[in-house]
């Protein structure tokens, strides 16, 4: 399979990152490839400082490398410039953060009829964000703000916001480390919910081993570069190294 076949959403091809000057440069990447098939789920792990979140805000090209690529459903997003990366978030992407990042003076149904009209081209950006705030079991709580609503709920807001664009591609870093056990457990069943229900792929950083186990496949890092990588299935073709093309 060649690296941007039409059954992969994302792949990494040798991507490396540094940091510092010429006299003192640190890996904080070093040579990683990965590929996820289209709908499928990954979970990179990892210690602190291991290179998860610069692995995350490369894939979403909020970041450039120093070398290597990022195609999003066989797009290369460093050929891009950074107008055209935007775009491509807005309409493509979905983010959800530990902190929730909710804008503390909307209310949850502008929270996230605000990524529809970033993302344009709905007709009725509030009905849609109703019925996703319905989707998420916060219907009727819709002009509540941020700071009157739990975590949960603030998170389950979060996820309204990321999927109501119907993402190709989720990011998620650390969804539930905000939360306790028993949320962050309802939590993950909304968020493997929604991917299945609309097909997104779904690539997230966690510490949590629950969340992590759901996915179909784990990817550990440690120092920058793939210390393992964990497949339920040996012969998928999750989490596997980005090859080039074979030439014809």
């Amino acid at each position: 399979m060649s690296s941007n076949s039409d059954q992969d959403a994302i792949v990494a091809q040798h991507l490396c990152k540094t940091v510092g000057d010429a006299g003192a440069q640190l890996a904080v990447l070093d040579d990683l490839s990965l590929r996820v098939p289209r709908g499928g789920s990954l979970a990179i792990v990892g210690p602190s400082g291991s290179g998860k979140s610069t692995l995350l805000g490369l894939l979403a090209g909020l970041d450039l490398p120093s070398s290597g690529k990022v195609l999003l459903e066989g797009i290369d997003l460093f050929s891009l410039d950074e107008d055209a990366r935007s775009r491509l978030r807005a309409t493509r992407l979905g983010f959800v953060f530990q902190n929730f990042q909710l804008i503390g003076h909307l209310d949850a149904l502008h929270n996230v009829s605000l990524a529809l009209d970033i993302a344009g081209g709905s007709a009725s950006p509030l009905r849609e964000a109703r019925d996703m705030l319905a989707r998420v079991g916060l219907g009727g709580r819709e002009h509540r703000k941020p700071g009157v609503l739990s975590g949960g709920e603030q998170q389950r807001v979060a996820l309204a916001r990321a999927f109501v664009t119907r993402p190709a591609l989720l990011l998620a870093d650390e969804p539930t480390g905000n939360l306790d056990a028993a949320t962050g457990e309802r939590i993950i069943d909304l968020l493997f919910d929604l991917q299945r229900q609309q097909g997104s792929t779904l690539v997230l950083v966690t510490h949590d081993a629950r969340l992590a186990a759901r996915c179909d496949a784990v990817l550990e890092l440690q120092a920058g570069r793939v210390l393992r990588r964990g497949m339920e299935h040996p012969a998928s073709t999750f989490a596997s190294p980005a090859t080039e093309p074979s030439p014809s």
